[in-house]
């Protein structure tokens, strides 16, 4: 049976819609914990998919964060002049493009995560400990249905 029919669809019940205003309203809330580090949401976001192991270069970055590979490259170059992340040529493929966060870049990053933190448990303490597990795993099943469709509807 389907969720969603043409009488019953509206912005408030739309996933689509949800995810995005609540990506932007955290974006936003969270603007001020990086600007006092000096860099932006998605700066911090290549900072910590870099150190976690998620991507190797500005490629798999970009396909990571959902960015333009060209903006993703002067994504790169901004945190690379601000001395936080290093590229370097792959001894197995010199044409491959290394990615990782300086230490100085690490010690950035993990302080905006302690913020980053501090505010989402802000955002949730009102909130039941398996209400905010059950969206987790419910987002982590989206993410995965999503990423095992074949092809964008239309």
């Amino acid at each position: 049976m389907p969720v969603y029919d043409d009488s019953s669809f509206c912005a408030d019940r739309s996933i689509g819609y949800l995810i995005r205003r609540a990506h932007q309203m955290g974006a936003a809330g969270l603007e001020p914990v990086f600007a006092a580090e000096g860099l932006t949401g998605i700066q911090w976001s290549a900072l910590i998919s870099v150190m976690a192991g998620r991507v190797g270069t500005a490629a798999d970055l970009a396909r990571d964060l959902g960015y333009d590979k060209g903006a993703m490259t002067r994504l790169v170059d901004q945190l690379e002049a601000q001395g936080w992340m290093t590229r370097e040529r792959t001894a197995e493929d010199r044409r491959c493009i290394a990615l990782s966060v300086t230490e100085t870049g690490a010690e950035v990053a993990l302080r905006c995560k302690t913020r980053v933190v501090q505010c989402y448990n802000a955002w949730l303490a009102d909130w039941p400990d398996h209400d905010v597990e059950t969206l987790i795993v419910l987002l982590q099943k989206l993410r995965a249905t999503l990423t095992e469709v074949e092809q964008p509807c239309g």
